[in-house]
């Protein structure tokens, strides 16, 4: 019988035994290094990254100004806030989409398709299910405790006026930013400055009460606006311009009302119109723009009051000469000539060029600005005068989203007509400009030469300190032309007034009204002027011992018959001359 050596077996054990301790120790050593990588080397890394499930950031959002005007010697609200609420979701917390919005939907009403897709949302923390929920939707929202679902107060943009100045207001979209409008020009000084909480939350999304992982930032107010509208003004002006719009047949209009001694906008208006509280709601963005700075327009013959002014500046002509009017000049091979009722060929009168809306008269100025004839000279002094004294070609700076600049051609010889490229710009045609380009320009002229920038901003009130900023009205160009030739130029135009009685009923010896019509030929895309469709223009004054206010009145392809200017425009000028007299916002002459 053989018999094993004990020895043997012994060795065998031990060697055994060593290499499972020397796996042991290298696992622990391995163990132990990864450790220490991962709690020493990798802590902040792996920290943040235990946080990311948990550690949550809420914007909290900072209330928008308000916006208001002025009213009988005090302010009101135009633009408010209501507090409601935005549903949202965090799809990471959700296990169980389709009971969720089940759920959801039972209390706001809306889709549970659609919930139940947003939930299933991949790769987010954050999407809205619903928006403008009531406090009451709110909380019954919480009372389901629907892990990752909640609700979020928010401010909503209401409007106690309705759509009243809507396209000069503008909107605040769902994404908090201001767009067209004073929301959208301020929308920094209105928005305010969002606050900040980081916070540790529960397995449900819920914010931890006590982390030291918690911080929080306080939101700023957005800064309260004041606007220099009147709200009677503007509310009459509106009434005024719809009623015109839909009598004249026309496709739709604008109507400024300014202050020329200080380019304080009293009332801008645009028909149609639309409700703010529910832009969403719009199928043509159009109605979004101020047309009454964002529209360049061939502003027709109410040019030729700015015309004669820079003539009168250059001292080509002098206000109570005269000349012979061919009733038709020839300029690079084109007649200009008059609509029918100008009489023929005769002796004419300044008065008569604007009374009579000459545009052979406005063209003849032109002529003598060059010495008699357009040439060089003639077109370089009237585009100095349009884009250096009148500024056009150029944004006012008006506080509105979308201001446009217009066009005025270049002066320079492009051998495609530029005399009578030059011309047409005499009277209107051939260059471009908006309603509020056009009530800064006459303004200058009414006031005896300083251009203010034409401003809808009084003042702004900080919300931290309650500190007032009035703004003070500012001067962008100062001689634009001599008070004199304002002085000259206003009884001209009352003149067109009392020949053409369109104001029956107001008082000569206790106020001046004055003005001129436009109808100007609308361009064909394809080049060359449209034979039947115009627009109707009319610039004018209303004052008593100096003009107080300057109305701009624009219709867009009016066909009630006749001329656009005279027939469209001018009633509705006269209908708020009217208002502002007959409301007592105009002061009479002192004797």
């Amino acid at each position: 019988m053989a018999f094993r050596d004990s020895g043997m077996v012994d060795m065998h054990v031990v060697k055994r035994l060593r290499v499972a301790y020397a796996f042991v120790l290298a696992a622990m050593v391995i163990f132990g290094v990864r450790l220490f990588y991962v709690q020493i080397i990798r802590y902040d890394h792996y920290k943040q990254a235990a946080l990311s499930d948990q550690l949550k950031h809420f914007a909290i959002p900072a209330s928008r100004g308000i916006i208001s005007v002025h009213e009988a010697g005090a302010t009101v609200p135009i633009v408010l806030n209501q507090r409601l609420y935005t549903l949202y979701a965090d799809p990471t917390f959700i296990k169980d989409p389709a009971t969720a919005a089940a759920k959801v939907a039972g209390v706001t009403g809306g889709k549970v398709s659609d919930y139940e897709d947003l939930m299933r949302t991949k790769h987010t923390r954050y999407v809205v299910l619903a928006r403008k929920l009531s406090e009451d939707q709110s909380k019954a929202i919480a009372k389901l405790k629907l892990a990752g679902v909640g609700a979020e107060e928010q401010d909503y943009r209401t409007y106690p006026q309705g759509s009243m100045a809507s396209q000069l207001l503008g909107f605040v979209n769902n994404d908090g930013v201001g767009t067209y409008g004073i929301e959208q020009a301020l929308n920094n000084e209105l928005k305010g400055t969002p606050g900040q909480l980081k916070a540790i939350t529960d397995i449900n999304g819920v914010p931890l009460a006590a982390s030291k992982n918690n911080t929080s930032v306080k939101p700023v107010a957005g800064k309260d606006i004041l606007l220099t509208l009147d709200l009677s003004i503007q509310q009459q002006v509106e009434t005024l311009l719809k009623n015109d719009v839909e009598h004249a047949k026309a496709t739709d209009g604008s109507a400024i009302v300014i202050d020329p001694n200080n380019g304080a906008i009293k009332a801008m208006a645009n028909y149609p119109t639309y409700d703010p509280s529910n832009y969403e709601n719009v199928d043509n963005a159009d109605l979004f723009n101020n047309d009454s700075v964002s529209h360049p327009i061939e502003v027709g013959s109410i040019m030729k009051s700015l015309t004669t002014a820079a003539a009168l500046n250059v001292g080509a002509i002098k206000a109570d000469q005269t000349y012979y009017d061919p009733s038709h000049f020839k300029v690079d091979d084109f007649n200009i000539t008059n609509i029918e009722e100008d009489g023929g060929a005769g002796v004419r009168s300044i008065a008569d060029i604007l009374n009579l809306s000459l545009n052979t008269g406005a063209t003849w100025e032109l002529m003598q600005m060059g010495g008699g004839e357009i040439n060089s000279k003639a077109r370089n002094t009237w585009y100095d005068y349009m884009v250096n004294h009148y500024r056009f070609g150029r944004a006012t700076g008006v506080e509105q989203g979308y201001e446009a600049t217009g066009y005025v051609p270049s002066p320079k010889n492009n051998g495609a007509g530029i005399n009578l490229t030059y011309a047409n710009t005499a009277f209107g045609q051939a260059m471009t400009a908006t309603p509020i380009q056009m009530a800064a320009a006459f303004s200058a002229v009414m006031n005896g030469g300083t251009y203010y920038q034409p401003h809808l901003v009084d003042s702004m009130t900080d919300s931290t300190t309650g500190k007032v900023t009035v703004k003070q009205p500012v001067v962008l160009e100062k001689n634009v032309v001599s008070p004199k030739v304002g002085q000259e130029l206003i009884p001209l135009l009352q003149n067109v007034v009392d020949k053409h009685y369109f104001v029956p009923g107001f008082d000569q010896s206790k106020y001046i009204v004055g003005g001129k019509t436009g109808t100007a030929q609308v361009a064909k895309p394809g080049g060359g002027y449209s034979d039947n469709i115009f627009n109707g223009t009319y610039i004018g004054f209303v004052g008593g011992d100096k003009v107080q206010y300057v109305i701009v009145v624009f219709m867009r392809h009016p066909t009630i018959g006749g001329y656009a200017g005279t027939a469209a425009a001018q009633p509705l000028f006269g209908d708020i001359a009217h208002m502002l007299i007959n409301n007592s916002y105009v002061m009479p002459k002192a004797h």
